[in-house]
């Protein structure tokens, strides 16, 4: 008898544990939703922050309660929500607005014993610096992320894939940009990439010949990208049918053109790349992204860390 007791309090008490630490969708949903609020009201105290939270924006360190929880004031037009029980990770991907001007924008947290341990943004505003800098300028086009949004869905049972195979093809689409051959990349024709809301694919897009039409695998073969370093994949959504990826694109040596630190946001049917969404920002040289463990895309290091020391 008392080691049936026994055994029943240890199931009580492991089941109140993992009620405690387990956070389904609805959790993190709500979640993500507490935080996203707390940012719009300008109040930390307002969202369930662990001690030692820690906040990027654009891969630089925010103190809490500066950077966006100070400039953004609501969210916009295009709005969605991607949810990882097994990785423990919700993220917002869409249109935010700072003081009347639109920002497009992933923001990615990570959710331990029901408290926020982490926040990553990547931001992109009109303006900021592209592939050449400041004078270049970014590419931006709000009007048309909303003309042509993610799809808002729930896949049937019957149509999800593996958590294995959505990032596999996920991840056949970098494989595809480094080894430059769009054949390596698991993806329907016509598949459209859109970054900062701007489509760069289709007729006259990246890599295409006169009157012909191009896609997410096409033009991959003169790309200026080395390698696609410091690649994470904090989200599979499986009943969304929709994988989030992180990473940096190396530029080939001797180049002057700027490195992408990016979200991404694939679009997944029947075991091939539909869409691929993308937030991008352009850092600096000497700036170390993505300034998240294990550290290993925070490239190049400034000069003056990689010379030899004077004898």
């Amino acid at each position: 008898m008392r080691l049936l007791t026994c055994l029943a309090l240890v199931f009580i008490a492991t089941t109140s544990l993992f009620a405690q630490t387990n956070c389904d969708r609805n959790c993190l949903k709500t979640t993500l939703d507490q935080y996203l609020n707390a940012v719009i009201k300008h109040d930390p105290a307002a969202a369930p922050l662990l001690i030692g939270f820690r906040q990027t924006e654009n891969a630089t360190v925010v103190k809490l309660g500066n950077g966006m929880w100070k400039s953004m004031t609501g969210l916009g037009k295009v709005q969605r929500r991607y949810l990882d029980p097994v990785s423990g990770q919700a993220a917002y991907f869409g249109i935010v607005e700072e003081s009347g001007a639109p920002a497009i924008v992933t923001v990615r947290v990570r959710v331990e014993n029901r408290k926020i341990t982490e926040a990553e943004w990547v931001i992109a505003r009109k303006g900021d610096p592209g592939l050449n800098g400041p004078a270049g300028g970014n590419v931006f086009d709000v009007d048309n992320l909303l003309k042509s949004p993610p799809p808002e869905r729930t896949l049937s049972k019957d149509a999800r894939m593996s958590r294995e195979t959505m990032l596999g093809i996920t991840n056949s689409y970098f494989d595809g940009i480094t080894t430059h051959d769009g054949s390596i990349i698991m993806a329907f024709p016509g598949c459209v990439r859109i970054e900062n809301g701007t489509t760069m694919t289709g007729r006259g897009g990246r890599g295409a010949a006169a009157g012909t039409v191009s896609d997410c695998t096409t033009g991959l073969e003169t790309i200026n990208i080395q390698n696609v370093a410091a690649r994470r994949y904090p989200i599979v959504d499986e009943e969304a049918g929709v994988v989030m990826a992180m990473a940096v694109f190396i530029r080939r040596p001797g180049t002057a053109t700027r490195r992408n630190m990016f979200a991404e946001w694939f679009v997944l049917e029947n075991n091939k790349i539909r869409t691929i969404y993308a937030a991008m920002f352009y850092p600096p040289p000497e700036m170390p992204v993505p300034n998240w463990p294990p550290f290993d895309g925070n490239w190049p290091l400034p000069s003056s860390l990689t010379q030899a020391a004077p004898k």
